[in-house]
C-alpha cells in the first residue's frame, strides 16, 4: 500500500536531490539539519532514509523519502522530517 506525501516527485534532478540528502544520513550519525521553514533539528539518524514511491492529497504518484532524528537534548522525543524540505545537513559529531 502506497503511503501519503504532501510533496512527491518524479524528474530526476528532483530524485536526485533527495537521494544526495539520503546519502548524507548514515545510520547513527549526529547531525544538525535546517529546513526550508528555517527551523533547525539536532540529534541522531536512527536509520538511513531510502527514497519511496507515495501519493500526494491528489493521488499523484512520485518519490520522496523520511528520516527519524532522535533529538539530542531529549533522545526519547523523535522528529520525523521529509528529506525535500532540507536545505542543509551538518555533521556534528560522531555516534
Amino acid at each position: 500500500m502506497t503511503q501519503l506525501a504532501e510533496n512527491v516527485y518524479t524528474e530526476q534532478h528532483d530524485i536526485a536531490r533527495i537521494e544526495s540528502w539520503a546519502q548524507q544520513l548514515d545510520d547513527e550519525a549526529q547531525v544538525a539539519i535546517r529546513l526550508a521553514d528555517g527551523a533547525r533539528v539536532e540529534g541522531f539518524v536512527t536509520v538511513r532514509p531510502t527514497i519511496q514511491v507515495f501519493r500526494d492529497g491528489s493521488g499523484r504518484e512520485g518519490m520522496n523519502a523520511m528520516v527519524r532524528i532522535d533529538d539530542a537534548a531529549n533522545p526519547e522525543h523523535a522528529h520525523y522530517l521529509w528529506l525535500d524540505h532540507i536545505v542543509d545537513i551538518q555533521r556534528t559529531g560522531t555516534a
